[in-house]
């Protein structure tokens, strides 16, 4: 999309934009941004680093969300 060095805000208004849901590996992202005020859900995986190895075996429990999570929300998935 070339939106590396985008700061969160902006790129949380670009994301609501184009996406349903945003997904992240920053778990203080729901503390800095108002995620509330945004037509769009927030993932935020939580992992020990941002490798895709560590990332996958969280794949099923996003598949199992990422429809009905609501937007406005931040939730966190983890292992």
């Amino acid at each position: 999309m070339g939106w590396a060095g985008i700061p969160d805000g902006e790129l949380l208004r670009l994301a609501e934009i184009e996406f349903d849901v945003f997904i992240r590996v920053d778990r203080n992202l729901p503390f800095q941004q108002n995620v509330a005020v945004l037509d769009l859900a927030v993932l935020v995986l939580q992992v020990t680093s941002n490798r895709l190895a560590d990332i996958q075996v969280l794949i099923p429990k996003i598949l199992a969300i990422v429809d009905t999570v609501p937007k406005g929300t931040a939730t966190v998935v983890s292992e």
